[in-house]
């Protein structure tokens, strides 16, 4: 069976990009359910799957996040990784579902885990914000904090990968990625959209999808007057040739195969070998 992916709400589990595209397990209501419950759910799933990879946002409230750490503890399980990249919501969304799709593929627990935190390097994600008095994610200058009590202006922000923040007007457009993207939107109220549809233009995306809001965008950007928007990698091809491009080395601590310097499910970095006294290195060699 392939390793589970999880979201902590349905609205986090996009549709199937592909026919091969694993479904998402969703962990709803964790802080409001007994615990008991939670920890039954969570044993099943690491029988059934072996090991459980949980994504979620820097938005997800804390009570919840507070349950899945100690639902993992309670278990004492190294297969329950949980994974919060700075992202936005609709990133994180867009990034579950990748890493669904991989899931299919014959990419081991830890590689597939840690190629969670390679993608997020070819994600663009941001939002036109009919407000930024309360954006707290992209540094906001004093004028664009003044401009935002103007009525009707209106600000188009990218988050990732690197920050900008733009007051929109004429010509105003945000720096987009170096590589063909599809393009996922996801609409909150009293925004432009048509400002979105020109940034996909000029961004040269394959195409433009439309989703629901997630429920945790108008937390994680301040206002529930946006419209947010993704630009991501959507073929798998693509995404399997990127993770499997990546040296894999075996983690010293939990013995899984990784990409990058983590691994996801215990957190170990490789340890790091001090060089040997040049003293006790003279001593040791031959006269």
């Amino acid at each position: 069976m392939p390793t589970a992916i999880a979201v902590t709400s349905a609205d986090m589990a996009l549709p199937a990009q592909d026919e091969r595209t694993v479904p998402a397990v969703v962990l709803s209501g964790l802080d409001q359910r007994p615990l008991e419950h939670a920890l039954t759910e969570l044993h099943a799933l690491t029988e059934q799957y072996g090991y459980l990879v949980v994504i979620c946002s820097r938005a997800t409230p804390e009570p919840v996040v507070r349950r899945l750490h100690t639902l993992r503890a309670l278990l004492e399980s190294d297969r329950i990784a949980v994974f919060r990249p700075e992202l936005p919501p609709l990133g994180i969304a867009v990034l579950a579902r990748q890493l669904r799709q991989l899931a299919s593929c014959d990419l081991s627990p830890g590689v597939l885990a840690s190629a969670g935190r390679l993608l997020t390097h070819y994600i663009h994600a941001g939002a036109v914000l009919g407000s930024v008095a309360r954006l707290d994610r992209v540094p906001v200058g004093l004028k664009a904090h003044a401009k935002s009590w103007m009525p009707g202006s209106q600000f188009a922000v990218l988050a990732h990968p690197e920050p900008q923040l733009e007051r929109i007007g004429p010509g105003v457009t945000l720096k987009g990625p170096e590589f063909t993207t599809w393009m996922l939107v996801a609409r909150g109220r009293q925004t432009q959209g048509d400002w979105v549809a020109g940034l996909a233009g000029q961004w040269s995306v394959h195409g433009l999808r439309e989703v629901p809001l997630p429920a945790e965008s108008p937390v994680w950007w301040g206002t529930g007057r946006m419209t947010e928007f993704c630009g991501y990698l959507a073929d798998l091809s693509v995404l399997y040739q990127l993770v499997t491009s990546v040296r894999q080395t075996s983690c010293h601590w939990c013995g899984l195969d990784v990409i990058g310097d983590r691994c996801v499910f215990c957190s170990a970095t490789p340890p790091v070998y001090e060089p040997a006294p040049l003293r006790a290195l003279e001593q040791r060699t031959p006269a």
